[in-house]
């Protein structure tokens, strides 16, 4: 890497090199590094967010202040147009979704990620949320922060371990400048990351997670995102309640993700990105233009939730709600929940960058909301549940759904509160929400995709080993291959003579795989000349035990076929044509190998 160096910079790598070989411990070097990371990511989330308060700024500024809200509908497009746009000009590369790119780059690519991926989301998530793309800033910060920890690993020789630590302690750093939830922060990556928990790895996340809350103090002061305080304690009474919140909590997870995921199946069909840009943009503006509230991220609309002020919410939209009959109002609230879903997911299959956990956050608090108000209004009760309690509740319920990451949702919200008045309600409907999500939505929006292709990492050590390898290299090609007319004496001559492998694969002319011939299975006659014209490779070929696609296995699938067909070669089968074979003993050297890898 220090080749593409300018020559003064690699100088002052070389010095940095020597300076800490002699002077501190590789630990030691690991916590430096882990303090420079949280700042700079602090730095990158202070970045994102001021640019796109500056983007929207300008939006609002004199030549359209007043008609403003009539740009609603043409504003997401133009946004995403932009960014469409910036990232065929200028960053000329993919740059994928925040988390689930990182977390990509973490199980497959050995915790690498490219330049670009600093700084492309600096542009680009600011282009799509300032200009009212229905997504969040979350997740591009967290993908900044991991790529300035990848970055500065390779920059300074760090082995595959480290450098995930050191992505990990960038995403706490990320999550704390955001929230100003240092502890959270932490939970998150590790939940999220599946990093050890161990006091090895708590440190650098620690460091990284408070120098990048000073980070944000610096520059942004005592301002919050989120603004609540609780006025009204948790009471035994309100359990029920609470369990019943969880269930709804759990409903709305699995319409969120069901949505999601049916509009990127949806958009899939179309491989014009500007088609997706026209269907997509002029959609997210229609929605935006009658339901105001979904323009952006929604923090706004959250605070208000949970101060109880939801007058600004029914206000500047075309249905002239009238704020003191509840059920218009509980009927506005479940359509802010519906759209905002359908919005967010439009965004991204348009061309938006951004993420989710800020529309997480929205459907959760309004979703806890309604559920108090109808509970209120029904009169089932002597005394009156909180909205703003159940609100906040809420989100968490929606973080544990959706996001699959119940701990996270847990001390987020606690730390937000200041205290642990909630702890009781928020275990209980976080804990819910969860087990009856994952029972119809086994995988989060984050991870979906890499748990289809078995490439997920997970807290399980050996399938986390057996994931990380590199599939590519378990595959060997030097078997000769026979065709089914084949004599006994031709495949003789073409095959065994000049093989080493006792093994044979037998093809047809397309290379298509029909089965093998092992030595063993013409041992006894291969001697015996008179048999050399009579006898045919079709005659003694036969199917293996299993067959391991090229395209449809990954490591786990292939070494269950291992344990469950006893073999110790399969076939690989690659775009329906003979590839080669994998060996049993070879995959086991392999796993040996990366285990101690991953150990160091």
């Amino acid at each position: 890497m220090h080749q593409k160096l300018p020559k003064r910079l690699q100088q002052v790598l070389t010095f940095i090199h020597k300076w800490r070989y002699k002077h501190v411990t590789e630990a030691q070097f690991i916590y430096i590094l882990a303090v420079i990371v949280g700042l700079l990511s602090g730095l990158g989330a202070v970045l994102l967010k001021n640019i796109t308060h500056l983007i929207k700024a300008l939006l609002k500024g004199r030549i359209i202040k007043e008609y403003y809200t009539s740009f609603y509908f043409i504003f997401p497009i133009v946004g995403i147009f932009f960014v469409i746009l910036f990232i065929k000009y200028v960053v000329k590369k993919p740059i994928g979704h925040g988390i689930p790119s990182t977390l990509y780059a973490i199980s497959k690519l050995k915790g690498i990620m490219s330049k670009h991926q600093i700084w492309a989301s600096l542009i680009s998530a600011p282009l799509t949320v300032g200009f009212g793309g229905s997504v969040g800033l979350e997740g591009p910060t967290v993908a900044t922060g991991a790529a300035l920890g990848s970055n500065f690993s390779q920059l300074f020789h760090l082995n595959q371990k480290k450098r995930t630590l050191l992505i990990g302690a960038a995403t706490a750093g990320a999550m704390s400048a955001i929230f100003k939830a240092p502890i959270a922060a932490i939970v998150f990556a590790v939940e999220i990351f599946s990093l050890d928990l161990t006091l090895v790895s708590v440190i650098p996340l620690l460091l990284a997670s408070v120098s990048a809350i000073l980070t944000s103090y610096f520059f942004l002061g005592d301002e919050i995102l989120l603004h609540f305080k609780v006025s009204e304690k948790f009471i035994i009474k309100d359990v029920l309640f609470y369990a019943l919140l969880g269930v709804t909590s759990a409903t709305t997870s699995i319409y969120f993700s069901k949505v999601y995921f049916g509009i990127a199946s949806l958009f899939n069909r179309w491989k014009n990105p500007y088609i997706k840009l026209l269907i997509g943009g002029l959609s997210i503006g229609f929605m935006v233009y009658f339901i105001p509230p979904l323009f952006g991220e929604g923090y706004e609309t959250i605070n208000n939730i949970l101060r109880g002020t939801i007058s600004p919410i029914l206000e500047h939209n075309i249905f002239n709600i009238d704020s003191s009959n509840t059920l218009i109002i509980v009927i506005f609230l479940i359509g802010l929940v519906t759209f905002k879903v359908i919005a967010m997911s439009l965004t991204f299959n348009a061309g938006g960058i951004g993420g989710v956990f800020a529309p997480t956050l929205f459907t959760g608090s309004v979703s806890g909301y309604i559920f108090a108000i109808l509970i209120n209004y029904t009169g089932l009760i002597t005394h009156q549940l909180s909205p703003t309690n159940f609100a906040m509740v809420g989100m968490a319920g929606l973080m544990a759904g959706v996001l699959q990451a119940p701990l996270t949702a847990i001390f987020l919200i606690a730390e937000i509160t200041g205290g642990y008045e909630l702890f009781i309600p928020l275990m209980i409907v976080s804990a819910l929400s969860f087990i009856i999500t994952r029972n119809f939505i086994p995988h989060s929006i984050y991870t979906s995709e890499l748990a289809k292709k078995g490439e997920l990492i997970t807290h399980d050590k050996d399938r986390h080993v057996i994931m990380m390898m590199n599939f590519n290299k378990l595959v060997e090609t030097n078997f000769t291959s026979i065709k089914p007319d084949y004599s006994l004496g031709k495949m003789l001559r073409k095959a065994v003579t000049k093989s080493n492998r006792n093994i044979f694969p037998v093809v047809n002319d397309d290379n298509e795989f029909l089965g093998v011939v092992l030595l063993d299975d013409i041992r006894d006659i291969m001697f015996k000349k008179k048999m050399y014209r009579k006898l045919h490779v079709s005659h003694f070929m036969h199917a293996t035990a299993d067959i391991i696609s090229y395209e449809m296995d990954n490591g786990d699938s292939v070494m269950k076929k291992f344990k469950d067909t006893g073999a110790w070669n399969l076939p690989v089968i690659k775009k329906g044509k003979y590839f080669g074979f994998i060996s049993r003993s070879k995959m086991l050297t392999a796993y040996r190998n990366k285990l101690i890898e991953v150990s160091l």
